[in-house]
């Protein structure tokens, strides 16, 4: 490659200036915003990609179908811009950037002056000329952390390692080193070693790329990292905090945000591919619907595998195999019967002998050979198929077609959304690009963002006054927009289990807070009792709570799977579904103000040196702190509290920790250790209340951990239908105060939606002595003390 050596100054914008970099390039620096800083390379005063769908203009609600405009900043109201020193410094309030023109080297800097993001001493650009490669590195300082890129497997800090983003069906990954995964999300959060500061650095390139985050060294340029892309456009943005909080906001806001799922999303779900293969599977689902009835296991959703589409033991897409399922639509009632919805398997490749397949290629619906102009053809589970191509509106309406009338139609409410990697190697491979022929290797990762947003809008217009919801398995930034992912198809280990919760952990920084994990793993051996409790219990805590299992005997995981750990798992998942209110509202907030669901320690704590470090304990919202067990036969569990809170208590007992100080809690098999900061609210549903309503289970509890001494908090509970788009909403307010004479709750509730209850018990987890005074000018408050209380969970 090429590097760029000097630059010279062609214009001034309203929002920066635009340089010419020599061989025909031109870059463009912006400041979009106070808090938002882009570089632009051109190579011949034109992108690679002419179009973005993974960043949203401000005041829009998505992109365009073909993608929007990346030369387009119109939408970004020009910051109040101060140029110094003869115009090679740039800044606002927030952020500022020294330009070099010779040797050409950025640096970007905080209000104060000091340089927190800088490039390498040399060379930090450069382009291939030969090819379409590219690559920017910036100086590294040895105390530097490193966070987000999607869903990485191993230790939160990515300090020393070479990750790539290509998507890949990465079956059976290596929970700790496993690299490339499913999603392509060139983002990396930094803190700067000098510093201390936190900001982002997103690449707006949906070519494949490798980071490296120290593990390269070069005698001649000092500590760098780097980015490197195989093509597309050098077209980045830097988001500068500068608190760890603050960054994957402003990467949302960016980006997109979060889709409000319905709340039906949050209770328990189960899924086997074994049982969408059996030739009784009709049969076997409503044996499924029965036995949970006699198990007395809630369950909100059933995932079906993709084995309602097979022909001969092959999968065929919006094909329904008859004699496995007579009668679908009457299953479907069974299910919406029982309270659960249901979620359907759908995947983008049409085997070549499908009974569609001739159709499809007539409307030149496929990813097609560039040289040929035939369907190109790719392995794909049971053979060699075409992949649909979601640049391509007559493949959009196809697609959308088939769900309404094969999958919809028939009473089914999801598509879920998989094995969209869209791993096609050809050189050759191309797609319509919305009328202009595009390598799907600059597109690969928008084919799954597209395939997701193509399923969640035929859903939305079948019931209009709906959210709507779909899974998707790969993507980029972007996918949030459109509803829920997970880490993949994990195996079964301890080994799983823990590295599982570090990704999930990753993949929230890095800006997806709706995810989860395969409880139990999907592939590998059968888990042992002791391992599927305490991933259930590890479960509970995330927005996905599914089992979801493909084992080679046909035995698929269940709460039952075994008889003896039954009544531990039921009571987890009971837990979960008393946990929804608070979950809910916290879902509710990552939509409204993108914070986060699941928190690691330090994003939490970042101003507790001792909270940072890698850990297997999350944070839940704002309050609670769970410690998964993820080791065989442990019955307590070690755990960091951080400083900060006047204290930490057990959310079951309410026995009392000392914040800043290591903890030994009580980890029985029967429950997952969860602790409580002092000032925790934590509304749950009723004590007393049963299962039957699940997920729309209208009593309310409000369980109080006031600390020791003085002190305040408080917590929105967020209430609506659990469904509408835009139905009316409330918020009840609930603060919390405490002296060490007296605690006080009061409650006030607004908004436009009629609450389906008039009064909650306001709870203290245990009894202090101190006096208990609730008040509300709303509903009817009923005090408990801990005495009274049965015990968690039930």
């Amino acid at each position: 490659m090429r590097p760029i050596r000097r630059a010279a100054l062609i214009a001034e914008m309203p929002n920066g200036v635009e340089l010419d970099c020599g061989d025909g390039i031109v870059c463009r620096i912006a400041l979009l915003a106070d808090d938002l800083g882009r570089v632009l390379f051109l190579r011949e005063r034109r992108p690679r990609q002419p179009r973005s769908w993974m960043v949203i203009a401000p005041g829009e609600q998505d992109t365009p179908w073909e993608g929007r405009d990346r030369l387009d900043d119109r939408a970004w109201t020009p910051p109040a811009l101060v140029r110094e020193q003869g115009g090679s410094l740039l800044r606002t309030s927030r952020l500022g950037v020294r330009i070099s023109l010779d040797p050409f080297r950025l640096e970007w800097l905080l209000p104060d002056g000091r340089v927190f993001l800088a490039d390498r001493v040399g060379m930090p650009y450069m382009f291939a000329h030969r090819s379409e490669a590219l690559a920017h590195y910036v100086a590294r300082n040895p105390q530097d952390r490193y966070y987000g890129l999607g869903d990485r497997t191993g230790p939160l800090d990515l300090h020393g390692r070479r990750l790539r983003t290509r998507m890949t069906d990465a079956l059976g990954f290596d929970p700790r080193t496993g690299d490339p995964m499913y999603k392509h999300w060139p983002f990396v959060i930094a803190r700067d070693g000098a510093t201390g500061t936190h900001y982002g650095l997103f690449y707006d390139n949906a070519a494949e790329a490798a980071f490296d985050l120290g593990a390269e060294h070069d005698n001649y340029y000092g500590l760098f990292r780097g980015y490197e892309a195989a093509g597309g456009d050098l077209d980045y943005y830097v988001l500068p905090g500068p608190r760890l909080r603050d960054v994957t906001p402003q990467f949302l806001r960016l980006t997109g945000g979060t889709a409000l799922p319905p709340r039906w999303t949050l209770g328990y779900a189960q899924t086997a591919m074994a049982i969408a293969d059996a030739p009784d599977a009709q049969a076997r689902m409503q044996a499924f619907i029965e036995r949970c009835r006699a198990e007395d296991v809630p369950v909100s959703s059933f995932h079906m595998g993709s084995g309602y589409t097979s022909i001969e033991g092959k999968r065929y897409v919006f094909n329904w195999n008859r004699a496995k399922f007579p009668e679908p639509d009457a299953l479907m009632r069974r299910f919406h019967a029982a309270g659960m919805k249901v979620v359907a398997n759908l995947k983008p490749c049409l085997l070549n002998d499908h009974p569609r397949y001739a159709e499809v290629q007539l409307a030149r619906a496929f990813v097609r050979d560039a040289v040929s102009g035939k369907p190109l053809l790719s392995q794909f589970w049971d053979g060699e198929g075409s992949h649909i191509d979601f640049t391509n509106p007559a493949a959009i309406a196809w697609w959308q077609s088939g769900l309404e009338r094969e999958v919809l139609g028939v009473g089914i409410d999801v598509g879920w959304n998989d094995n969209n990697e869209y791993e096609l190697w050809d050189e050759d491979a191309v797609c319509e690009g919305f009328g202009s022929a595009t390598p799907l290797a600059m597109l690969r990762p928008i084919q799954s963002l597209l395939m997701t947003r193509t399923t969640l809008e035929a859903q939305r217009r079948r019931a209009p006054g709906e959210r709507g919801f779909t899974v998707t398995r790969a993507g980029c930034p972007g996918i949030q927009r459109y509803g829920q992912t997970w880490s993949g198809d994990n195996s079964t280990s301890w080994e799983s289990l823990r590295w599982n919760l570090r990704t999930g952990l990753q993949m929230s920084l890095s800006g997806m807070y709706n995810i989860g994990h395969d409880i139990g793993g999907f592939s590998g051996p059968v888990a042992e009792p002791e391992l599927l409790i305490r991933w259930t219990q590890a479960g509970i805590v995330h927005p996905r709570f599914i089992m979801n299992s493909w084992k080679p005997d046909g035995v698929y995981t269940t709460p039952w799977l075994h008889a003896d750990a039954l009544h531990v798992i039921r009571a987890a998942i009971r837990l979960r579904y008393r946990l929804i209110p608070y979950l809910y509202s916290l879902v509710h907030a990552a939509t409204a103000a993108h914070e986060p669901i699941l928190r690691p320690r330090f994003l939490e704590f970042e101003d507790d040196p001792a909270a940072v470090g890698d850990c297997d304990e999350l944070m839940l919202g704002p309050f609670l702190l769970a410690a998964p067990v993820v080791a065989p036969g442990a019955r307590t569990r070690r755990v960091y509290l951080p400083a900060g809170p006047e204290a930490w208590f057990d959310f079951y007992h309410g026995t009392r920790f000392a914040a800043g100080a290591d903890a030994e809690v009580p980890a029985p098999l029967e429950r997952l250790p969860l602790l409580v900061r002092a000032g925790g609210i934590i509304p749950m549903t009723g004590e007393e209340a049963g299962f039957t309503r699940l997920h729309d289970e209208p009593s309310r509890c409000l369980r109080l951990f006031p600390g020791p001494g003085q002190g305040s908090s408080r917590f929105t509970l967020i209430e609506d239908d659990g469904l509408s788009a835009d139905g009316p909403v409330a918020r009840v307010e609930c603060v919390l105060a405490w002296t060490p004479e007296e605690v006080t709750v009061n409650v006030a509730v607004s908004g436009n939606y009629q609450l389906p209850y008039r009064a909650a018990t306001v709870e203290l987890p245990r009894s202090d002595g101190r006096r208990l005074v609730c008040s509300s000018a709303d509903l009817q408050l009923t005090e408990r003390q801990a005495a009274d209380r049965p015990p968690l969970p039930r």
